[in-house]
């Protein structure tokens, strides 16, 4: 048995050379997304030999972008910024001179029949007063709730507090429907999103502002560092991570093997619930649980391009009233053939973005079922022409509500669409980051034991499902997590490493 099997939750610091600047330390970081790249960084400006193993051709991860037919570049991953105070992502968005949007109070809701609901506005701040309501409730008792308890539940109560008559009943049901927009945001239905661990979806302070200007700029700077003094090797692909006598080997689908003084592990949630069999010796129970017990949701975007932004109006209408900001359709009952189980619709508009950002494109969020259900048919088609014309289907009922729509106009037909299907991407972990789902009974406490790695077995943990509470399943907190890391590495060889957020 290897040594370091019996240290699996020993302080390392006894273990290691106090300078790796005089021993050249190493470091294999596996993954080269947001938290491989920042803790590559962090890494080498204390003076470790980095290596960072890449399983795809490129960096970025779940951050990425592609270009439109348009010419207009759009993210395909993560394009929020969740929060604007002690962000710092917010700080490189500035730094970069990359534009934020944040569409406000805009939301217009269609209703169940397709017709545009008069009171919507209305009934979307009543459910954000739920939700913050539920924030509160799921902190302040998360002790004592049930762990089979989902958000959907806590909607239910409170939505017949709301609406008690049988007068109110429409409003009741519209109320309930729209509670399904919750999805969106964690990418599984609110049915199976926990209350008792609902705290842990509150976010940092401030606006949640969509990148206008995509994450390119900033995973350009975020990835200057180790793409200069990092060695990198894209089209990399681990298959066994071994730890043995205080060191780690790790070792590609090619079957080369390269030994390291500590490895990170950067790679997505979803992919370590399917691969924790890559670790010898095995990790430990409990750390796999831990592994197991977190949800990993999918949630996909359709960006479907116009010659012009139909819904805005026109020049030669200016009293016509625009339609910007989001857009919702609830439990539609009007689409049997394309969505018989009726998933709400939501949209936003990227023609109302600022400046050279704006271009004629709706985006669409799928999530849950309904994205693992797009990946499947898309799958099975072997042409763009294929996909675009199902797409197409699929959207109009939707689109076509949409003010100043016109069948018979150039304008009102798309020139492009596009799909994202992370959920069948293997490396992604076949879905898109981090939720708290229904029966979970220690979601804090298995972030937690994530979040400390194998530090004895040389083997440590960073991604956006170890970050801070505040910053889970975001950008921000693959960030703050690639940092953490690095600096305890660096503490382990007796550095400070007070720089990095205190997890």
């Amino acid at each position: 048995m290897c040594l370091s099997g019996l240290l699996l939750f020993t302080n390392p610091k006894q273990f290691r050379p106090q300078d790796p600047l005089k021993t050249s330390a190493s470091v294999c970081i596996v993954g080269a997304g947001v938290a491989g790249l920042r803790c590559a960084d962090v890494l080498l400006q204390r003076g470790f030999d980095v290596t960072i193993l890449e399983g795809r051709d490129r960096i970025g991860g779940r951050v990425t972008q592609t270009k439109l037919s348009s010419g207009h570049v759009v993210d395909l991953g993560a394009n929020w910024i969740h929060g604007t105070e002690s962000n710092p992502i917010m700080d490189l968005a500035k730094l970069t001179n990359t534009p934020t949007h944040g569409w406000g109070e805009s939301f217009n809701v269609f209703d169940e029949d397709g017709k545009p609901l008069k009171d919507g506005k209305r009934l979307n701040e009543a459910l954000w007063g739920i939700i913050m309501q539920a924030f509160k409730y799921s902190a302040d008792n998360t002790a004592t709730i049930d762990p089979k308890e989902s958000l959907h539940d806590f909607f239910l109560e409170k939505v017949h507090e709301m609406f008690r008559t049988e007068e109110e009943s429409r409003e009741r049901e519209t109320m309930l429907q729209m509670t399904e927009m919750w999805g969106a945001f964690v990418g599984s239905p609110v049915q199976t999103q926990s209350l008792k661990f609902f705290w842990l979806e509150e976010c940092i302070d401030g606006e949640n502002l969509f990148c206008a200007g995509t994450y390119q700029k900033i995973l350009e700077i975020i990835a200057q560092p180790a793409l200069k003094n990092a060695k990198l090797n894209l089209s990399t692909k681990i298959i066994s991570v071994e730890s043995c006598s205080g060191k780690a080997s790790v070792c590609d689908e090619n079957g080369r093997s390269s030994e390291f003084d500590e490895v990170v592990i950067t790679c997505p949630l979803g992919w370590l619930q399917k691969n924790k069999d890559v670790f010898h010796p095995g990790l430990p129970e409990r750390f796999g649980q831990a592994i197991d017990a977190i949800g990993y949701g999918s949630l996909e975007k359709v960006y479907i391009t116009f010659p012009r932004a139909f819904w805005l109006g026109s020049n030669e209408h200016p009293d016509e009233v625009p339609h910007t900001g989001f857009t919702q359709w609830i439990a539609p009952s009007y689409t049997d053939a394309m969505n018989p189980l009726r998933w709400n619709q939501e949209v936003v508009d990227l023609a109302t973005l600022p400046g050279s950002c704006a271009h004629p494109t709706l985006l669409f969020y799928l999530y849950g079922d309904q994205s693992v259900s797009f990946a499947s048919k898309l799958s099975t088609m072997t042409t763009q022409k294929e996909r675009d014309g199902y797409l197409t289907a699929f959207f109009k009922p939707y689109y076509s509500l949409l003010p100043h729509f016109d069948q018979n106009s150039k304008d009102c037909t798309p020139v492009q669409c596009l799909a994202t299907t992370w959920v069948s991407d293997d490396l992604a972990g076949n879905g898109s980051y981090t939720t708290l789902r229904t029966g979970v009974q220690e979601a804090d406490k298995d972030i937690e034991i994530m979040r400390e790695g194998l530090p004895g077995r040389s083997i440590w943990f960073a991604g956006e499902h170890t970050a801070p509470f505040v910053a889970l399943g975001t950008v921000t907190g693959a960030y703050w997590s690639g940092e953490a890391v690095a600096n305890r590495i660096a503490s382990s060889y007796g550095m400070d490493g007070s720089d990095g957020k205190n997890l």
